[in-house]
């Protein structure tokens, strides 16, 4: 057995992730009368961190400019069932939504788990704004073929990545005895891979030759580093720590989460970098390092689940919460099966990416159900109101949890079963329930 590599410390880290967005702790277990005698010894406590109530409100608004994002995917997939294109609805769900919530969670996270103040609220809200405003400005202008607007919109996004960056990490030189574990890696190279995406796009839709002339093989791999390098990555080491909050499970390193992290970090650059560059070997590495790091993301969330606590309040808030971050990285590894797959079976050919055939598990099964759950226990935690309003905004988020559950996931089923087979009429059912 080799050794795990590390990934948090799961007693420091767990008490500041639940304290930083106020999620209720499982029930401690009772010390052993056996125990040893606990001996003080003298530690030096980081410096409590300040404004987290400032912190919260912005993450909270960031998360409803996010929600507003994933509606219009919704509208914007309805026209696409009608005769429009599939890329609209993916880009206004994976960099408007998705990219939005990650520019709103990823620096309460960091600053969480280290226990440091976070960056300023004016710095954290310009982030914010400049990825949702550029992901929308973006997809106007491809839609209405304006060039220079999508181009603006491709920078503006480029430049708030940047931005997230900084308000992500470097707050963290603040944290006392502080080093990057797996986790905080994995948020850095999601971030890497997001500029690096974004400028090929932004490059081409500013006419760039060297890439305008390449971009048959460019574009499925700028596609590959925004959905599975960026989005799928950040989500997924979110994850390793919220999807045990969620549960009231201990949060502490599991080798899956390692495996899970390791293989998603490595997979989506080397199957970008195979499809670029035409080489079949290195793509069908990093497809199949994908498939190794989805199963594994699958595999945690199943021990999380298994691990759960027994809540005594609220029981469909947490149940609906917590099955939908479970049944997530089902989705994500179906989406994988058929995206990775595509490329073992036929290499690194720009035909091995097919937008339509990944679009209902990636976007609704995977993206989608992550943020809905995450949104469903973070926002009576740090959004407006006393106690009193939170519980009754637990109370209704609980509501009908379980055949809400069961009709989201039923119609990813239905619809991903329609777009496999070709049958627009399964597809439409499936579209229906969700």
């Amino acid at each position: 057995m080799g050794r795990t590599l590390p990934l948090i410390e799961p007693e420091a880290v767990g008490g500041a992730c639940c304290a930083a967005c106020g999620a209720e702790q499982a029930p401690a277990q009772a010390a052993s009368p056996a125990a040893a005698p606990r001996v003080a010894l003298p530690v030096i406590q980081p410096a409590r961190p300040t404004g987290r109530g400032v912190d919260r409100r912005v993450t909270f608004a960031g998360l409803l400019v996010a929600a507003a994002l994933l509606a219009l995917a919704a509208l914007a997939a309805i026209g696409s069932a009608v005769g429009g294109t599939v890329w609209l609805p993916l880009h206004l769900a994976v960099a408007g939504a998705a990219g939005t919530a990650i520019a709103a969670v990823l620096p309460f996270f960091t600053a969480a788990l280290a226990g440091v103040a976070p960056a300023r609220a004016g710095l954290r809200i310009a982030a914010i704004a400049l990825v949702a405003g550029g992901s929308v400005a973006a997809g106007l202008g491809m839609t209405s073929g304006t060039a220079w607007l999508a181009a603006s919109g491709g920078a503006a996004y480029g430049v708030g990545s940047v931005a997230v960056a900084a308000v992500a990490f470097l707050p963290l030189r603040a944290a006392l005895g502080f080093t990057f574990r797996l986790v905080h890696l994995a948020y850095a190279a999601a971030l890497t891979q997001v500029g690096i995406g974004v400028a090929l796009a932004t490059a081409m839709l500013a006419g760039w030759a060297p890439v305008t002339g390449a971009w048959t093989a460019l574009k499925p791999a700028h596609a590959w580093l925004n959905v599975f390098g960026f989005v799928t990555l950040v989500v997924a080491a979110s994850l390793i720590h919220l999807a045990p909050t969620v549960a009231g499970a201990r949060i502490r390193p599991r080798r899956s989460a390692s495996v899970a992290l390791i293989g998603l970090m490595a997979g989506a650059p080397l199957v970008a970098v195979g499809l670029a560059a035409g080489w079949d070997v290195v793509a069908r590495a990093g497809a199949l390092a994908e498939i190794v790091g989805g199963t594994a993301l699958a595999i945690h969330g199943a021990a999380v689940q298994r691990d759960r606590g027994q809540w005594a309040s609220d029981p469909g808030w947490h149940r609906f919460a917590g099955l939908s971050l479970v049944a997530a990285p089902a989705w994500l590894l179906v989406a994988l099966a058929i995206s990775a797959g595509r490329i073992l079976w036929l290499g690194a050919l720009p035909a091995a990416w097919s937008v339509g055939l990944v679009a209902l598990p990636l976007m609704a099964g995977w993206i989608g159900q992550v943020l809905i759950g995450a949104w469903t226990h973070l926002v009576p935690a740090i959004g407006p109101g006393d106690q009193a309003a939170h519980a009754v905004q637990r109370r209704w988020l609980g509501r009908s949890s379980t055949p809400r559950w069961l009709a989201w996931n039923g119609g990813v089923a239905l619809g991903t079963g329609g777009l496999l087979a070709g049958n627009d009429a399964l597809t439409a059912a499936g579209g229906a329930l969700l």
